[in-house]
């Protein structure tokens, strides 16, 4: 399951700028310091946390605070984004560790960290692609010059060898996927 927003921006994203700083619900604090949340009685003190905080309040729209299949999806319809009735109530079963049909906040966080990190994977993938030469499965000297070049950053044959050995841990000459991926972070 993936949720897939329309455009380049993510659906977290999206939501994020949506969601008002000044918005409240009962038993939720408006304050710039840590906040409690009533609902796992953890300290959110961080500014990831408050903004994760505030996207799952959005999501949470019957105020519960716990995020049913058809609350996700309607909210991430609200931001263009597309999620089907089947995937929401899959995305909600893998993430429910609690076996109550529904998402708390923890749960939920770990929902959005986990389709962030399929999202960041995508996005390197789609660069290798650029990189590699074609059906190889790895990026060779001449296919990282040739990407290099038509970036205007001119190399040698040499200069693009000694960039793949940096990251090449198996010592064959080439960049796998996996190689790459660790390069790239």
């Amino acid at each position: 399951m993936e949720i897939t927003p329309k455009s380049s921006s993510s659906a977290l994203g999206r939501l994020c700028r949506k969601v008002s700083p000044r918005k409240t619900k009962a038993g939720h604090h408006d304050v710039e310091g840590p906040i409690e949340n009533p609902t796992t009685c953890s300290s959110i003190s961080s500014n990831s946390d408050l903004q994760m905080w505030k996207v799952f309040d959005f999501f949470d729209e019957n105020g519960d605070g716990k995020i049913s299949p058809a609350e996700l999806q309607t909210c991430v319809r609200s931001v263009g984004g597309e999620l089907s009735e089947e995937e929401a109530e899959a995305a909600v079963e893998a993430s429910d560790f609690d076996g109550d049909g529904l998402l708390g906040f923890e749960e939920f966080q770990k929902l959005m960290e986990a389709t962030n990190e399929d999202n960041k994977n995508q996005q390197l993938r789609d660069a290798f692609g650029m990189y590699e030469m074609e059906g190889s499965g790895c990026i060779t000297p001449a296919s990282l010059k040739r990407m290099l070049s038509r970036l205007g950053d001119s190399r040698s044959i040499d200069d693009c060898k000694a960039m793949i050995r940096a990251f090449d841990l198996n010592g064959d000459g080439v960049l796998s996927f996996n190689e790459f991926t660790i390069m790239m972070r």
